[in-house]
């Protein structure tokens, strides 16, 4: 099943930057494994914003609900998750 996912990031000024920085290394690690395994095979940056547009490649609503709630980052996101299927003019 693939998605279309947007997520917005917004971590609160009170986040001591050496914990952010923390945080995103580990959501740079894992978002990486994720895209070596092919569950995440596109990822890509909204221009002026701390925010992406992703593609996800997962067999359930559950697996993606799984692996989004895993980010380290998650607490700190807005997701937004379309299902996406096959349109009937792609070749």
């Amino acid at each position: 099943m693939l998605f279309l996912v947007r997520m917005d990031v917004n971590i609160p000024s009170h986040v001591p930057p050496a914990e952010a920085d923390a945080i995103k290394l580990a959501e740079k690690n894992y978002s990486q494994e994720l895209q070596r395994s092919g569950k995440w095979p596109h990822i890509w940056r909204v221009v002026g914003e701390y925010a992406n547009y992703s593609i996800f490649d997962v067999e359930s609503n559950d697996e993606l609900h799984g692996l989004l709630s895993g980010l380290p980052l998650f607490p700190y996101m807005k997701i937004h998750v379309t299902p996406l299927a096959q349109h009937p003019s792609a070749i």
